[in-house]
């Protein structure tokens, strides 16, 4: 059996790059549209790597393909909401027990919401949210679990981009203030305290999505 050479990283990884990006600094909030012309042109690429970026953003489920409407940047329902944060939760409890029990150095965690004094805007915010519970999985020291972790990573990020984009106000304090907690508890040991206060940062922004004057 033979194997062909090994293909570099190609154009259309780069150019699912530059939608990624710009879906997550708002640029494409939910629901916008994403030609493959108009994508090209402003590229400056072929309507191949466009295709086919927007397939893998398809798979990481941030864009949404339908034969009548085209590609869109994902909207979220509130059965996608449910069910993001039921998982979530699973795997975060996972990751805080494991974060406990192997004892490792927190460094990372604490630098990860230390970076949050820095944020300006609610979506760098939320950039530096999901950079805390990078650092919290990688902390964990559990392959598998890292791995269940990227694979919603950039629904998650979606979820809460979706979340900023119903309310802002207190935002940016609360989340600081909620992460420096997190880091107490797990400086502490405390397992149970740990689990209830990533519970409650969770529940915030599930109850912001889930209320009736949200926009889903």
């Amino acid at each position: 059996m033979t194997l062909g050479p090994a293909r570099r990283r190609g154009l259309s990884s780069e150019v699912a790059d530059v939608i990624r990006e710009a879906i997550f600094d708002g640029r494409y909030p939910p629901g916008t549209a994403l030609r493959e012309v108009e994508l090209s042109e402003a590229l400056e690429v072929s309507r191949g790597p466009v295709r086919e970026a927007i397939r893998s953003l398809e798979g990481e489920g941030l864009v949404r393909a339908e034969w009548h409407r085209g590609a869109t940047v994902a909207v979220l329902s509130l059965q996608d909401v449910a069910e993001l944060d039921s998982l979530r939760g699973a795997l975060e409890a996972l990751a805080v027990r494991r974060v406990v029990a192997v004892g490792g150095s927190l460094d990372e965690i604490e630098k990860a919401a230390a970076e949050m004094d820095r944020a300006a805007t609610a979506h760098e915010m939320v950039r530096c949210d999901i950079a805390f519970h990078d650092a919290v999985y990688a902390a964990a020291a559990h392959s598998r679990l890292a791995q269940a972790w990227e694979a919603i990573r950039s629904q998650v990020h979606l979820f809460l981009i979706t979340r900023v984009n119903v309310s802002t106000d207190g935002y940016l304090e609360q989340i600081r203030s909620e992460h420096r907690d997190l880091v107490a508890a797990l400086r502490l040991g405390n397992v149970e305290g740990a689990l209830k206060l990533f519970a409650e940062h969770r529940k915030h922004a599930f109850d912001v999505l889930t209320s009736p004057d949200s926009a889903n």
